[in-house]
C-alpha cells in the first residue's frame, strides 16, 4: 500500500491510499489534486472517505464522484454530499481490501468521525480528519469541551505505532504552542527542532504516531501535572479535567 498526501489550498491534506491499481481518498476538499493525481499514478477510485461537513473536506466530493462512481462514505449526524453511506461509531467497512472501523470523535463537529485500520502494512493508520493534530487538536465549533477531551482519549488508546493522518500542516505552530505550555518537555524540543528543519524545506511534517503524540501533544497530556500548572497561570479557575482541558484550548485559540 502507498499512502500519499495531497496538498491542497493553503493547509491542507488531501490523503490517497492505493494499492497500485485501486485507491480511496479522505477528505477531498478539492477534486482536481486527486484527479490529478489518479491520472498520474493509473488508479481507480474505489472510495471516498470523510470526517466531518467543513466544505475544506467535502468540496470535491460530488466532482470524484460523478468522475468515477466512487463509494462515499461519511458521518452518520452530518450535512454530506448525496448520497452517501451513513457510518457511526463502531461500524466497518471494506476498502482495497482494508477492514476501516469508525470512531466518532465529536468535537470539532458534532458528528466528527475517525477511520482506523489496524493493519496497513505492518502498522494500524489512523484518519482522523481536524480532530487530533500533530501537537495539537481542532477548535471547538460545534462539540464542548467535555466531548472533545473524550475523543482525544479514544485517539490516544491506540497503539503506540498508529500512524496519524491528520488533515491540516499546522504542526509548526501547534508546536510554538506546545512549547509555551511544556518548555522542559524534551521530547518536544526535539521533535521541534526536526519539524523546523522540515518545514524550513516546505517538507510534510505527517503522517505522525500516537505515541510521538502522547509524548508531546498537550491536547493528549492536559491531565500531566505539568500541563495542568501552566494552564492555571492562565486560567486559575480551571481546577479538573474538563474545565483544564478547556482552558488550554482557550489559550491556544488567543496564542500569538
Amino acid at each position: 500500500m502507498k499512502l500519499i498526501p495531497l496538498p491542497a489550498f493553503t493547509d491542507n491534506y488531501i490523503w490517497l491510499l492505493h494499492d497500485g491499481q485501486q485507491a480511496l481518498v479522505v477528505d477531498p476538499g478539492a477534486a482536481e489534486p486527486v484527479l490529478q493525481a489518479l491520472s498520474r499514478l493509473g488508479l481507480q477510485l474505489e472510495a471516498i472517505l470523510v470526517t466531518h461537513h467543513h466544505p475544506d473536506h467535502t468540496a470535491g466530493v460530488d466532482a470524484l464522484r460523478q468522475a468515477s462512481a466512487a463509494k462515499v462514505f461519511g458521518p452518520a449526524h452530518e450535512m454530506m454530499p448525496e448520497p452517501l453511506s451513513r457510518l457511526g461509531d463502531g461500524a466497518k467497512i471494506e476498502c482495497l481490501g482494508l477492514r476501516f472501523e469508525v470512531i466518532e470523535v465529536p468535537g470539532h463537529t458534532a458528528g466528527h468521525i475517525a477511520y482506523y485500520c489496524a493493519k496497513v502494512d505492518q502498522a494500524p493508520l489512523l484518519f482522523c480528519g481536524d480532530t487530533l493534530f500533530s501537537a495539537g487538536c481542532g477548535r471547538l465549533f460545534e462539540g464542548s469541551p467535555a466531548q472533545m477531551l473524550n475523543s482525544l482519549d479514544r485517539l490516544a488508546a491506540l497503539p503506540d505505532s498508529t500512524r496519524v493522518c491528520c488533515a491540516h500542516e499546522y504542526t509548526l505552530s501547534n508546536l510554538k504552542f506546545a512549547s509555551a505550555v511544556e518548555p522542559h518537555n524534551q521530547a518536544l524540543a526535539a521533535y521541534f527542532e526536526t519539524v523546523q528543519t522540515l518545514r524550513a524545506k516546505q517538507q510534510i511534517t505527517l503522517p505522525s504516531t500516537i505515541l510521538l503524540e502522547r509524548q508531546i501533544n498537550p491536547f493528549l497530556r492536559s491531565r500531566e501535572p505539568t500541563v495542568v500548572e501552566a494552564v492555571q497561570r492562565f486560567a486559575a479557575s480551571a481546577n479538573d479535567e474538563v474545565s483544564v482541558f478547556a482552558a488550554l484550548r482557550q489559550w491556544k485559540n488567543e496564542f500569538r
